[in-house]
């Protein structure tokens, strides 16, 4: 793969300029673990039933999401009902419960039949302390307890400290190191709480937990407080982090997590690496996500929004016209259908010059005379500053019939 393939993307070249790419170190193979059943119903006012939570398993799934968080089924009986028909599905995506460092929640999880557990503990010591009102050897010994229950179970344990991002990295090593040594540990999660990692600190504290622990798979939790998710989580995986935690539409707690799409496709076009999910089926999944949480995706979201493809201004449409049946990617970074959205559509409005006015005419089968025609655009640009918005198709017309 290259920053320009035909039909596909075209991106900067520095991207893929070896003293860029010299650097990374990225694993040879990266998952996505979606946890929108869980984190992304944390978000205020989403809640999803459990044929909700079935429906979008499946869609997840069907995308070739490696792995699904199905929720917390010590929350609410339904949860756990929701957990246990999604595992009932023998869905292609391994399926995982979030729990609490307790053996009765790694019972309730492993009575769900889930593969897996995600065990969090607070990993922070000024957390553990003022928000918990925990000791260290309280919380170690909660941990240890727990994942070995778990492990005598056959589930898979990814313990997941949260807050890891913000802890003192002596406290962080001693209290993995131990939950490792005498409890059980398959993987390591680097947990971003509240959102605080820059792209260059999520990439320095992954090459030091890889360092301290090489034989731990790592997972990363970023969240979007500072609008880091994305690019924090991608600068995770190439210092070798192997599996991101994300949500679709980037739902989640506060200002939501690291948003699915984003970085599928980023590191499709920008960084040359396949995660084999189909990014094609991005924008029906968004749609289908978001009907569900009730949770409406900003027009301008990058990847799924549906705006992101429409021109209002006068300069980039007539750009548009001129060279989209040459080569579309002269106008785009990417195409649209790598994405599953809709091909680029031109608005009429304010900022709008006389090449939007001549695909309207054609589009609604409209003629006008030389004269007529210059008359068009004064109004267009007056009626669309009066509504303060782009016009509709029958306000066009309107204007037309007014000649």
């Amino acid at each position: 793969m290259g920053y320009y393939e035909r039909g596909k993307w075209w991106v900067s070249p520095c991207n893929y300029a070896e003293e860029v790419t010299g650097a990374f170190n990225f694993p040879k193979k990266i998952q996505f673990l979606d946890t929108t059943l869980r984190d992304g119903e944390q978000q205020p006012s989403i809640i999803l039933t459990k044929d909700e939570k079935v429906r979008i398993a499946q869609k997840l799934s069907e995308i070739g999401v490696h792995r699904i968080e199905a929720g917390t089924p010590a929350v609410l009986k339904e949860d756990a009902e929701a957990i246990r028909e999604i595992c009932d599905l023998g869905l292609q995506a391994d399926i995982y419960a979030f729990v609490r460092n307790m053996v009765q929640d790694m019972k309730l999880a492993k009575s769900c039949g889930v593969q897996g557990v995600i065990a969090e503990l607070i990993g922070s010591e000024h957390l553990l302390q003022h928000g918990k009102r925990w000791t260290v050897d309280k919380a170690k010994k909660a941990a240890v307890e727990a994942t070995l229950a778990a492990h005598d179970l056959g589930l898979k344990v990814t313990f997941f400290p949260a807050d890891s991002s913000r802890a003192d990295l002596g406290f962080l090593f001693d209290l993995v190191h131990t939950v490792k040594e005498e409890g059980h540990i398959d993987s390591l999660t680097l947990v971003d709480t509240f959102g605080v990692l820059s792209p260059e600190g999520a990439a320095r504290r992954v090459k030091k937990l890889k360092a301290e622990f090489p034989d731990i798979p790592l997972e990363v939790h970023f969240h979007d407080d500072f609008g880091m998710g994305v690019s924090s989580t991608i600068a995770a995986l190439s210092a070798g982090a192997e599996v991101a935690h994300v949500t679709v539409n980037g739902v989640g707690e506060r200002a939501g997590g690291a948003q699915l799409e984003a970085i599928a496709v980023a590191l499709l076009a920008l960084y040359g690496i396949d995660t084999k999910v189909d990014t094609t089926k991005f924008k029906e999944l968004s749609r289908f996500v978001a009907e569900l949480t009730r949770a409406p995706v900003s027009p301008t979201r990058p990847i799924v929004g549906d705006k992101i493809f429409l021109w209002e201004t006068g300069l980039p449409s007539s750009l548009w016209i001129n060279c989209k049946d040459e080569d579309p990617l002269i106008m785009l970074p990417y195409k649209w259908t790598l994405a599953g959205q809709n091909e680029p559509y031109l608005l009429l409005g304010k900022k709008s010059g006389k090449d939007n006015v001549k695909v309207w005419l054609a589009e609604c089968g409209l003629s006008v005379s030389d004269e007529q025609f210059d008359k068009i655009l004064p109004k267009v640009k007056a009626k669309s500053y009066r509504e303060k918005r782009d016009i509709t198709k029958q306000e066009f017309k309107e204007i037309i019939d007014s000649l």
